[in-house]
């Protein structure tokens, strides 16, 4: 029975470590195949980091040429040198740890003679998504105890590629460097609230959580917020008595933890101060010492047991109100009337709040994300292990409710597997993921991977099949050899089937040679880089500004982020260079930033969007007041032309404050004169 254990950890553990590895070359390998990486100039690889992406990998170049790891620290938490106008600390703005972190591994690891900084970043960022695949297939395997589990859950992480991860499209972001230590929090997790577990072991996944809790809160400025959503799991799981009380309030204090220290080295961060994860735990912690003090038996101890959860939402609430009101924070409001809005409760004409409602990820998902998930059959196996373990759950809950305890070790034969703690909570936290996904497409990155590994945990768990067995009733065949061989056919034909349709799919993708080239965008950073001043401005899309600033280091008026509302009023004053006011009110605007030159993209101007309303432009002409409603239909009405197109015409009053200096296709840079000139 030892060698037979051993064997079966050592070979688990060896295929959870080499899918990491393989899904890390994978990755590698198709980014190559996707932007030719290797064959590019430095200049054009810089070109295909994005928006924010651009900004992060920015800073770490800044990290890289500083004479001193400590000198760059400092010239990022007084970085006066991105924004005109503004100084910044930009490591607590923009959370740039693991720029941090990446730049110390690069110099002390002696990296500089072997391999190039970019390829040493986005190699980091690669081997985390290893990591995050990693913890996915051990927690499916934790939960079933085969690693046959976890084989199909990489499977189908990578199939689901376009719903599981943004890593395609934006490798430097937030939650590229974060979820992965979140995935290895769960796995930790998953092993803590598993009954009869040993000692060391429960140890182990003990520290383990720890240490992954406050790392993944240091990686993202918006993790609270999904542990929020783990606590309020964790706070069901408890309620209804279906794990320890002792372990769950550990993790409490974790999080407690967590916090704490995050508040101290984030500079004193207080929005984790007014987070409602502090003020979750706190409410728990609180009604708990209630509970304790009271004795047992009497008739307040047995109405508090059953007010206990409106009794902490209703401290929650009261709580956050209290720390909103009296602590000084810059959270972000505009989160809030964007979640206003969203829900109907209240409209807007704001530019700002109706670009964020605009962006694909802040949308309901399309009819095309349940299509792939069902075409890769995830979503259907989910659905039915999902309502499997929900009405097993249900069917506990009402046993607890009628007074009979919980069994201390259940077995195959009993049926029960809505008694496993771990399994409660993958439930509970995996319908609330859902929740969210439900409401914003962008959060689909993360519900969809436990999508992934709870689909897989149930067709490969005997117990799940023997739960269903026990309420059909069935008496033909033998219920736990049945669900024995369930168990492993099901995983095993669903493997073949994917096997036989996705593979050929997958090798012709990392075989397909794409293009990504942008000429002009080379060409108008060439000629910055050439031409403009050391101590030019420049203004622009928020997204143009982070490329430029990461291509050239030039000096912008906006950057591409929307965690700070100076900087979203900023982009929205930028962005008038596109609605139709006059030549005066840009330039007034566009000298208030102490910009020097202006580029008008064409894309932008000309733009033809799919939806008529969610264009740049019409979002600014609606905000402007330049739309008149007449029967039904909308006209746009302004006594200017749109300044994009009438600062092409190179007529007066245009010309008296701009003089065209560089075009191209896509690209017109405009100087924007010191001294107006009065030229007809």
């Amino acid at each position: 029975m030892l060698i037979q254990r051993f064997a079966k950890l050592f070979f688990g553990c060896l295929a959870a470590v080499t899918s990491g590895m393989m899904y890390a070359v994978y990755l590698s390998t198709y980014h190559e195949r996707k932007f030719w990486f290797s064959s590019r100039q430095e200049l054009e690889r810089e070109i295909t980091f994005q928006g924010d992406s651009a900004i992060y990998y920015s800073f770490y170049k800044e990290l890289l040429k500083a004479p001193s790891f400590e000198r760059g620290v400092y010239e990022l938490t007084h970085n006066n040198k991105t924004v005109s106008l503004k100084t910044i600390n930009a490591v607590q703005q923009m959370t740039l740890y693991p720029e941090l972190i990446a730049s110390v591994l690069y110099q002390a690891s002696g990296s500089e003679e072997v391999i190039e900084p970019v390829y040493f970043y986005i190699g980091i960022v690669f081997g985390l998504q290893g990591i995050y695949v990693t913890a996915l297939f051990v927690t499916s395997w934790v939960m079933s105890g085969t690693w046959l589990a976890g084989m199909l859950t990489v499977a189908w992480f990578i199939i689901n590629r376009t719903d599981t991860t943004r890593i395609d499209y934006s490798i430097p972001s937030r939650e590229n460097w974060a979820l992965p230590y979140f995935a290895c929090q769960i796995a930790a997790l998953t092993g803590y609230l598993k009954k009869n577990l040993n000692c060391s072991a429960e140890k182990f996944c003990y520290l383990l959580v720890s240490a992954s809790t406050y790392t993944f809160m240091m990686m993202w400025e918006y993790s609270h917020y999904l542990l929020f959503v783990q606590a309020v799991s964790l706070f069901l799981l408890d309620s209804f008595s279906l794990a320890q009380t002792e372990k769950v309030h550990e993790v409490y204090k974790i999080y407690l933890f967590s916090l704490f220290l995050g508040y101290l080295l984030q500079f004193e961060n207080s929005t984790l101060l007014v987070s409602p994860l502090l003020s979750l735990v706190a409410a728990l912690m609180f009604s708990k010492c209630l509970q304790m003090n009271m004795k047992k038996g009497t008739f307040l101890s047995r109405l508090l047991k059953i007010m206990y959860i409106y009794l902490v939402l209703t401290i929650t609430v009261t709580l956050n109100f209290l720390l909103k009101m009296f602590v000084p924070h810059k959270e972000n409001e505009h989160l809030l009337k964007f979640i206003e809005v969203k829900l109907g409760l209240n409209t807007t004409k704001n530019f700002t709040m109706n670009w964020l409602l605009c962006q694909e990820s802040l949308q309901a998902p399309s009819q095309d994300f349940f299509l792939r998930l069902t075409q890769s059959s995830l979503l259907p196996f989910y659905i039915l292990v999902l309502i499997i373990c929900l009405f097993s759950v249900t069917q506990v809950i009402f046993r607890r409710i009628c007074g009979e305890p919980l069994k201390e070790t259940v077995k195959l034969e009993d049926g029960r597997i809505g008694e496993r703690p771990e399994i409660v909570y993958h439930v509970i936290h995996t319908i609330l993921l859902g929740c969210l996904a439900m409401c914003l497409e962008g959060t689909k990155y993360l519900w969809t991977p436990y999508v992934c590994m709870l689909a897989a945990f149930g067709v490969c768990s005997p117990e799940l099949w023997m739960t269903l067995f026990k309420w059909l009733r069935l008496k033909a065949v033998h219920p736990i050899l049945l669900a024995l061989i369930l168990s492993m056919a099901v995983p095993t034909i669903i493997g073949f089937s994917l096997w036989k349709e996705f593979f050929p799919r997958i090798m012709t993708e990392l075989s397909e040679l794409q293009e990504f080239y942008d000429p002009d965008t080379v060409e108008l950073m060439t000629w910055i880089k050439r031409q403009a001043p050391v101590a030019a401005v420049f203004a622009g899309s928020p997204q143009l500004m982070g490329v430029i600033k990461l291509c050239t280091g030039w000096m912008v008026s906006s950057l591409p982020l929307y965690n700070d509302d100076d900087l979203l009023k900023r982009n929205e004053n930028i962005y008038q260079i596109y609605s139709k006011r006059s030549a005066e009110d840009i330039y007034k605007i566009l000298t208030s930033y102490k910009a020097n030159f202006l580029i008008i993209e064409d894309s932008i101007c000309n733009e033809v969007g799919p939806v008529r309303g969610c264009r740049v432009k019409d979002l600014l002409d609606i905000a402007n007041g330049h739309v008149v409603c007449e029967e039904g239909d909308s006209y746009a009405y302004s006594k200017y032309g749109r300044f994009c197109h009438e600062i092409k015409m190179n007529y007066s009053p245009y010309v008296n404050y701009f003089t065209r200096v560089y075009w191209n296709r896509s690209y017109f840079v405009y100087k924007i004169n010191a001294v107006i000139s009065f030229q007809s």
